[in-house]
Formats: C-alpha cells, sequence, structure tokens
C-alpha cells in the first residue's frame, strides 16, 4: 500500500472522529459552565443601583466624541440611552437564540447526551439572560425620564428570523456571540469611567456567552455539514435577509432613541446638530450589533471556509451599505 493510500480516511472513521471532537469541546463547555455559574441577585446586583453620575457604555461604542458640540453631561447623558438600548437588544436577539437552542438541543434528547447537556446549560444561561435584562430595563425604566421605547417586539423579530434556515440562524447567532465577546474584552472592561453595576452586567454575561460561541461553532459546522451545495445557497441568502432584518431593528432603535435623547437635554439643536446626532447615532448601532462581529477574524475564517467565492461576495455587497 502506497503512503498516499495509506493516508485516505474513510468518511464513516472521519464522522467518528468529528463526533468524538465536538463531544470533548462540549464536555469542556459544561465544566466551564459549571465553574463560572452566577445569580442574577447574589452576584450581578447585589443590591447596587445604576450609577447615573458615571457612563454606562464607552466612547468607542457609542461614538459620542464625534459629536463636539455636545456638553460633558449630554455625553453622558447619551451613553445612558444608548447603554439602556444595547441591554435592551440583547434581550431582544437573546429570545430566539434560546428558541434555537432549545430546538437543537430536543434533537440530542436520544442522542448525544453531552451534547444535550450542553445544550440544555447553553438555553437555560440564555433565559436567565433574558431575565437579566429584563432587570436593567426595568431598573433604568424608574430612573430616566419617561419617553423611552423599544421599537421591536421581541417574539415578532424572533419569529422573523427562525423562519429562516438554520444555518442562517446560527451564522447570526456566531456572530452576535463573538461581538460580545470583543465588546467586553477590548472595551467595556478597560473603561474605568463606566458605571461599576454596568460594566459588571456584561463581564457576567461575558463569562457565559464563552462557551455559547464555543457551542454556537460546532452547531453551525455540523449544520453545514449536512448542507447540499444547493442548500447552502438559500442558506447564504437567508442570512443576507438576517442581516438586513438586523440592520432594520438597530437603524428603527437608533432613530427613536436619537429623538428620545434630544427631547431629554435642556435645549435646541440646530437641523444640523440634529442631522449629526441621528447619524452618528444610527453608525453607533450598527457598529454594535453589526459592524464589530462582522469584522472578527474567526467570525470571517468559519464563513470563508464554509461558503464559495461568490457567496461570500454576495454577502459583502449586502454588507457594503451597512460598513461604510
Amino acid at each position: 500500500m502506497s503512503a498516499a493510500a495509506a493516508m485516505v480516511v474513510s468518511p464513516a472513521a472521519e464522522k467518528l472522529f468529528q463526533e468524538n471532537s465536538d463531544r470533548a469541546r462540549y464536555a469542556r463547555c459544561i465544566k466551564a459552565s459549571k465553574r463560572v455559574r452566577w445569580d442574577i441577585d447574589a452576584d450581578v446586583f447585589r443590591g447596587r443601583a445604576f450609577d447615573f453620575r458615571r457612563k454606562f457604555l464607552p466612547d468607542g461604542l457609542t461614538k459620542v466624541e464625534e459629536l463636539t458640540f455636545l456638553t460633558v453631561d449630554e455625553k453622558r447623558a447619551m451613553s445612558h440611552v444608548q447603554g439602556r438600548s444595547y441591554a435592551c437588544l440583547f434581550g431582544l436577539v437573546e429570545r430566539f437564540i434560546s428558541a434555537k437552542t432549545l430546538e437543537l438541543a430536543s434533537k440530542q434528547g436520544l442522542g448525544d447526551q453531552v451534547a444535550l447537556e450542553g445544550l440544555v446549560r447553553f438555553s437555560d444561561e440564555e433565559l436567565k439572560h433574558q431575565e437579566l435584562f429584563r432587570r436593567i430595563e426595568a431598573a433604568l425604566a424608574g430612573r430616566m425620564p419617561g419617553g423611552y421605547a423599544l421599537i421591536a417586539d421581541a417574539n415578532e423579530v424572533a419569529r422573523q428570523v427562525l423562519n429562516k434556515s438554520t444555518w442562517a440562524v446560527l451564522a447570526l447567532t456566531c456572530h452576535i456571540e463573538l461581538f460580545t465577546q470583543a465588546h467586553y474584552r477590548e472595551s467595556l472592561e478597560r473603561d474605568e469611567q463606566l458605571s461599576d453595576l454596568y460594566r459588571d452586567v456584561f463581564r457576567f454575561h461575558w463569562l457565559e456567552e464563552c462557551q455559547h460561541a464555543v457551542m454556537d461553532e460546532i452547531e453551525w459546522c455540523r449544520e453545514d455539514r449536512n448542507l447540499s451545495p444547493a442548500e447552502r445557497d438559500i442558506a447564504v441568502d437567508d442570512f443576507i435577509a438576517l442581516l438586513r432584518l438586523l440592520d432594520e431593528v438597530v437603524c428603527a432603535q437608533s432613530s427613536a432613541d436619537a429623538g428620545y435623547f434630544m427631547r431629554l437635554c435642556e435645549r435646541t439643536f440646530s437641523p444640523a446638530e440634529q442631522y449629526e446626532i441621528r447619524h452618528t447615532m444610527q453608525r453607533a448601532y450598527r457598529w454594535q450589533y453589526i459592524v464589530s462581529g462582522a469584522q472578527q477574524s474567526h467570525f470571517n475564517r468559519m464563513l470563508s471556509g464554509m461558503v464559495t467565492r461568490q457567496q461570500l461576495q454576495r454577502i459583502q455587497a449586502a454588507l457594503a451599505p451597512i460598513m461604510s
């Protein structure tokens, strides 16, 4: 037998190797999940309130430093408005993430029990995160002036997302999980000017999202291996549709938040200033929820390894107006 022939791996052996690798990764996620497990009251809130004397979000996420005509107090107020929506939108996207994770877990009911435990833990933690973000909204609503509104309905958005192919939903989920980690590590964690409670919310959120990102990757790759070329082509179009849906959500919220912020300020802005506030808020929200994820190198390596060059170009063309 030649050396080349000896290196040939049968499809069955390759499948078994992949299943064992996935199971080992799930086992590590379960171990980490048990180690970092936290409680909303005992660990996160601990009887504390949000400190409005400090910012909620770093300037790199809010883009507020581009609005040079705002006062220091106004810039801080904008971080409060954006920070409120940042948390609310996480609660919104986790509605469909938890539903999809439960669906994936149900498929493992009589299958890989390690994967089942990992996915059940994932869905349980996502439900806890939704409660966390509801608690944040309730706490902020009691301290901030009336007139704020979360524009999108979480259940309606979830229905639209879950109507798309599993591959596309997992691609979007992986994108979200990765930028969640990047925002905390590269921005929130390092800014000592933030409200301690607000930063802690996303520290504890990040601790569990680290495992979720790995499980997303496992399930996305598993789904990709089961697709035909024609099915993957449809899935790419679904992913593009989901990116556009997410963009509609964040743009609508940024417009509402810009109006709310300007009503909070005790002065009148010129038409040019009003335009700059709305434009900057839109750029900030697109950066937070789409652009920063689309620029993640790990996400791009995964995506490029699954799709054809032409399919990747379709995705990039759809992202171009948002990225610019």
